[in-house]
């Protein structure tokens, strides 16, 4: 059996009926071509049904002013910031479960059990397989070299994706040498921030620039794309490090509402996202990396190179995304 999934992107007014028994309510930061799949095979194995608002912002704010009325049962979204604020409104309450806790590491789990990570991804860089040698990026900082003015495509300074990278930088080597790697990968900008990460690529396709940075699972979903297929593989995979540190990582995770109305039901598809089924799906058809024991990358996902994820602290990166916000406004890198 399909879910019902009720696609309302983007509608702050939009309100999800009250939900009828064995069903489960989503409010979902994550695209749909990234967990349909997922919710499929939910349904198909417990015969629950969920419906989800997409949505692209004001997620605790709705959560918020809905209050104990909110239909609300699960929370998804990208970045640890993101799982963060959640978790500092209290819109989300503490899940205690064996399944989660066997399944999902302690690295990739709020230490008051409030969220869970379900996948991980890697930030990386594209570059074009004609204009850049592999060899000339093996960090981040490596950036903000002169020798990259007027070849770098991003999206905006204050994206989530692009803060906590920030805000990874700021862990490694503090504020004043992070406002000048910001000033630098500024003014080696080929155009200002736009877009989204596949629209980089598509920069790079078209020879607008040389280098982007975006996330791994992109990569996976262009090959996948008829159109994008050709963007996709004019550019190379690389995974830089940090000067000291590791390659920056970050989760999409899950949490249930502080008013959930269906919470045994939640629970369950908790617990299924942490599931080798599940997690095996994340793999192979949403192209992120797994987090339970025993789950592998897809052979794709492999395919594009190893790495050593850097060591800080999920909850350190989530912290700093104040002053990181703070360092890309001053340096008006949309600008």
């Amino acid at each position: 059996m399909s879910p019902r999934t009720t696609l309302l992107a983007c509608l702050a007014a939009a309100t999800l009926a009250p939900a009828a028994r064995a069903d489960v309510n989503i409010y979902s930061y994550r695209q749909p071509e990234l967990i349909n799949p997922v919710l499929e095979a939910f349904t198909e194995a417990t015969g629950i049904k969920t419906n989800v608002a997409f949505l692209s912002k004001g997620m605790v704010e709705r959560l918020q002013a809905e209050g104990t009325r909110s239909p609300a049962d699960i929370i998804l979204t990208t970045d640890i910031s993101r799982l963060a604020e959640a978790v500092a409104a209290g819109v989300t309450q503490p899940v205690e479960s064996k399944v989660l806790n066997e399944n999902i590491p302690a690295a990739f789990r709020d230490p008051g059990l409030n969220w869970f990570g379900v996948t991980t991804r890697a930030r990386i860089v594209y570059a074009s397989r004609d204009r850049v040698d592999p060899a000339e990026v093996t960090t981040y900082e490596d950036l903000a070299d002169p020798k990259w003015k007027g070849r770098i495509c991003t999206r905006s300074g204050t994206h989530s994706y692009t803060l906590a990278l920030v805000a990874a930088m700021l862990h490694h080597h503090g504020e004043d040498q992070t406002r000048s790697w910001l000033e630098g990968v500024k003014a080696n900008l080929a155009r200002k921030p736009q877009g989204n990460d596949r629209a980089q690529v598509k920069a790079i396709w078209a020879g607008e620039c040389d280098i982007s940075l975006g996330n791994t699972y992109y990569m996976g979903q262009m090959l996948a794309d008829e159109e994008q297929k050709a963007w996709a593989e004019s550019i190379n995979v690389l995974f830089p490090s940090f000067e000291g540190g590791g390659t920056h990582v970050n989760v999409s995770g899950v949490a249930m509402t502080s008013a959930a109305p269906n919470r045994e039901d939640a629970l369950a598809f908790m617990e299924f996202l942490a599931s080798q089924q599940a997690q095996e799906i994340y793999a192979s058809e949403v192209f992120e990396y797994p987090v339970a024991p025993g789950t592998t990358p897809s052979d794709l996902v492999a395919s594009w190179g190893s790495f050593v994820p850097d060591d800080v602290n999920l909850m350190d990166l989530a912290g700093r995304r104040g002053d990181a916000l703070r360092l890309v406004e001053e340096v008006d890198f949309d600008g």
